[in-house]
């Protein structure tokens, strides 16, 4: 059942919960997390991030997305995550996308502002929501990064005042906000503070806020944030690493000169993220 962004924060904000927002740039990824929400009769967020566009393009993918969301038997919203510009969040608009991310973290507050708002005059066009992002949470949405340092120094907290203005005034649905989370692999225990989540939420009318970064954060954090309002949460990194244990998993079970078939590996990366997403499902849904 394809539904808005929107339509889905308020599924979340109804039940005190978070929906899990999952990467699927691949068929295989995409049949793991619609068949893990099914199982588990959880809605989901289905994403696409404008960095895997080298992995494979939008316009092939985003179809397919738009295409399994429609037949599933839970509420699937379809997701552009970190649009870096406005002509691709049209693209995503225009293959049918419910929901956008314009993601102007790394510009000046008065430009990130102007773009958001072009942002959500393009959704509203075709009814779908708008996610933003103020404050950095440092990395990219690929899991990449400089994986030599301890500590991201492009983190920016995000500030509750500031985003109360900017809420206001882009009439977004849903914020991204830096509260000590980052993309990719952690190198070190995470320090949240789930006061700017609760300051967020106080200052900006209790807009849903997103939580960005979230593999890796131990299932008490998690419960935290979605207390203090996260509503929905980003997650890919984890998954996508689960896929590339279990495929070399696969490949130690085989005996010396036993041929390796492609298709037995893709199968074990399915099973193993599906078995991933669950477990991260039943943590945001706080059914464990």
């Amino acid at each position: 059942m394809l539904v808005t962004l929107k339509e889905i924060l308020s599924i979340a904000e109804e039940r005190q919960i978070a929906v899990g927002a999952f990467n699927t740039p691949g068929l295989e990824s995409l049949q793991a997390v619609i068949g893990a929400a099914q199982e588990l009769s959880l809605p989901v967020i289905i994403q696409f991030a404008q960095c895997h566009e080298p992995w494979i393009p939008l316009s092939v993918i985003g179809k397919i997305m738009v295409d399994h969301a429609k037949e599933a038997k839970v509420p699937v919203c379809v997701h552009l995550d970190h649009g870096e510009t406005l002509p691709y969040l049209q693209q995503a608009l225009d293959i049918g996308f419910t929901g956008i991310m314009y993601d102007g973290s790394t510009l000046s507050y008065e430009e990130n502002l102007e773009n958001t708002k072009k942002a959500v005059e393009m959704a509203a066009k075709t009814g779908a929501g708008v996610e933003a992002e103020l404050g950095s949470m440092g990395k990219r949405e690929s899991g990449s990064g400089d994986e030599s340092k301890t500590e991201d120094d492009t983190k920016i907290y995000t500030d509750p005042v500031q985003a109360k203005r900017f809420v206001r005034e882009s009439g977004i649905d849903a914020l991204a906000c830096s509260f000590g989370t980052t993309h990719g692999i952690y190198l070190t225990q995470p320090k949240l503070d789930f006061e700017v989540v609760r300051g967020v939420r106080r200052e900006a009318e209790n807009i849903p806020v997103v939580m960005h970064g979230g593999s890796g954060v131990g299932k008490d954090d998690f419960h935290a944030a979605i207390k203090a309002g996260v509503r929905k949460v980003n997650y890919f990194t984890y998954m996508d690493k689960s896929a590339g244990v279990a495929c070399a998993d696969y490949l130690k079970t085989l005996k010396e000169g036993e041929p390796v078939f492609f298709s037995y590996m893709v199968m074990e990366a399915q099973r193993a993220m599906k078995e991933n997403v669950k477990e991260a499902m039943k943590t945001f849904a706080l059914m464990d």
